[in-house]
């Protein structure tokens, strides 16, 4: 294959999980690099004081990714790909979840998104990015699927991949990292809503630095991000 005119914005959310980005970095440049995938990884560090927001910090990567990427892959950094038949190139027909509910080894359900999705940067401001309102973890990627559909774009997925559920390898380890996963007052009802209004459009952030790194040979950028809240809009983003 060819290195193809395309380049893949590899958007990292991430908070104080070294230990898998240590082991991320490497091998997502070895395994892009071996599929001639154009590609820069962007580690999207959440270092404000609030509850995490992935939702957010993909809207901030998707933003300060350059004109010189023209497509994104949301990826969490506990999931790598074992299976080089999994396609990463660029998703002109539509949306492309590479982590699908036939393959991801904990998420079964047909409306899944989560994981490693791929979007042309087009069809990821159609649908404004994802909603700002979801503090703390879960949820954001289930919004996000309602949003492709109001965009009127369909989700595609892998086809052919015998490998089951042992297409990825998961890294997390639940009993040492436990998720963030507390439901206050009225975020229990808010968190099966649909956002109509925030995405792209209002998140609030400031770069506090931007950091160029090599991991093992691999290069990456550091994004330290400072996520702004407001409390009277979604009191759940703190830990209070």
């Amino acid at each position: 294959p060819s290195w193809g005119p395309h380049r893949l914005a590899l958007l990292v959310p991430f908070r104080e999980r070294f230990e898998e980005l240590l082991a991320f970095v490497p091998y997502m440049h070895r395994f892009l690099s071996k599929k001639r995938i154009r590609h820069r990884i962007f580690i999207l560090n959440q270092v404000d004081h609030f509850r995490f927001n992935r939702a957010s910090l993909i809207n901030v990567g998707f933003l300060e990714s350059g004109n010189d990427t023209d497509y994104i892959a949301m990826h969490d950094v506990d999931l790598l790909p074992l299976n080089e038949q999994l396609d990463y190139s660029f998703p002109e027909a539509g949306p492309f979840h590479v982590a699908s509910p036939e393959l991801h080894p904990l998420y079964h359900y047909k409306t899944y998104v989560g994981g490693i999705l791929l979007l042309t940067k087009q069809h990821y401001e159609m649908c404004n990015g994802m909603s700002n309102r979801f503090w703390g973890w879960g949820r954001e990627d289930d919004e996000f699927y309602r949003r492709i559909k109001g965009a009127g774009l369909q989700v595609r997925r892998p086809s052919g991949i015998t490998t089951g559920y042992e297409t990825f390898q998961h890294l997390h380890d639940p009993a040492w990292r436990k998720r963030d996963q507390k439901r206050i007052a009225a975020q229990k009802q808010e968190q099966f809503k649909v956002d109509r209004e925030g995405g792209l459009n209002n998140v609030r952030y400031r770069i506090e630095s931007r950091t160029a790194l090599s991991v093992a040979g691999a290069p990456c950028t550091v994004l330290n991000i400072l996520l702004d809240c407001d409390t009277s809009e979604t009191p759940w983003c703190t830990f209070g």
